[in-house]
C-alpha cells in the first residue's frame, strides 16, 4: 500500500532532519542493504576458518590438545558460515556478486584485461 502524502512528507523531513544531524550514519544507512550484515560475517567466519587451520597444522607437531582446539575454531566456523550463507540466501548472494562484477577488482587492476585485449588484437578484427 503506497504511502499517503502525509507520511510522505513526515518520512522526508525526517531524513532531511537525520542529514543535518549526523551526515555519516545518514550515509551508511543508505548505503547499507539486508545482505550486508551476513556477508561481513561469512568474510569473518572464512577468517576464521583460515586461523583455526593454520593453528590445528602448526600445533600438531607439538600439541595434540591445542591442534584440536584449532580444528574446534574451524567447526564453529564453518558452522557460522552456513549460517550466514542461509540468512544471505541466493539473492543476497547475487546481489553482492553484482558489486563485485559492476567494477571492483576490474577498477581496481585498471582496465588490464581490455588493454591486453586490444593489443594481442588481429588488424582485421579491427575492421
Amino acid at each position: 500500500m503506497p504511502l499517503s502524502e502525509d507520511e510522505q512528507r513526515i518520512l522526508t523531513e525526517i531524513e532531511d532532519h537525520l542529514y543535518e544531524s549526523d551526515p555519516a550514519l545518514a550515509r551508511e544507512v543508505a548505503q547499507t542493504t539486508i545482505y550486508t550484515h551476513a556477508f561481513r560475517n561469512l568474510k569473518w567466519a572464512f577468517a576464521g576458518f583460515l586461523v583455526g587451520a593454520v593453528l590445528m597444522v602448526m600445533l600438531l607437531a607439538t600439541s595434540f590438545i591445542l591442534a584440536f582446539g584449532g580444528f574446534l575454531l574451524m567447526l564453529a566456523s564453518l558452522l557460522w558460515f552456513e549460517n550466514n550463507a542461509r540468512k544471505l540466501g541466493r539473492a543476497g548472494l547475487e546481489q553482492m556478486t553484482e558489486n563485485f562484477r559492476g567494477g571492483g577488482l576490474g577498477d581496481a587492476l585498471g582496465g588490464a584485461g581490455s588493454r591486453m585485449r586490444e593489443r594481442f588484437q588481429r588488424p582485421e578484427d579491427i575492421d
